[in-house]
């Protein structure tokens, strides 16, 4: 029976390299010269450090426009509120989510029994399984997931016929 999984993730790899590519860019850019601004990453946490919230803005402009060159889509990002660290520095966390939770996997079986399709989903930890008999049902479905908006990025992978 064909079926196909619908997952949310995001590749660590590609991840750090932006980091990288987002902290060399700040080392070398003229109006970082002599502060403290940087990004960490911790492994579901991006910090951002930086002398104030307006360069905390800045850097999380350079970050994400090097995370979507890499090809990860920051829907995937939810970030904190920009606190005070201390001695008039600023901060900022932004967790990296990956994996669907019960809550959306639970709508998103909902949304696909009501679309009236002939195929059957079930939930797999963090991943979403969708068995149909027709290859034809399976791709109306995918199409159908890709027009919701999730809230997160979705990719649908493992399809097998």
């Amino acid at each position: 029976m064909p079926s196909f999984d619908v997952v949310s993730e995001v590749d660590a790899h590609e991840l750090a390299n932006a980091v990288n590519q987002a902290n060399r860019e700040v080392s070398n850019r003229f109006d970082f010269k002599g502060s403290d601004a940087r990004v960490e990453h911790t492994d579901p946490v991006l910090t951002i450090f930086a002398d104030d919230e307006f360069k905390v803005g800045q850097v999380r402009d350079i970050l994400d426009t090097k995370l979507v060159k890499r090809g990860i889509d920051i829907g995937c990002l939810q970030a904190a509120e920009v606190k005070e660290r201390g001695a008039g520095k600023a901060q900022q966390d932004i967790t990296v989510r990956s994996g669907i939770d019960t809550a959306l996997a639970k709508s998103l079986v909902k949304k696909i029994k009501g679309a009236k399709l002939k195929v059957q989903a079930a939930i797999q930890g963090e991943q979403l399984r969708v068995t149909g008999k027709k290859r034809d049902d399976l791709q109306a479905t995918i199409a159908m997931l890709k027009e919701e908006d999730a809230g997160l990025p979705l990719q649908y992978v493992n399809f097998r016929d």
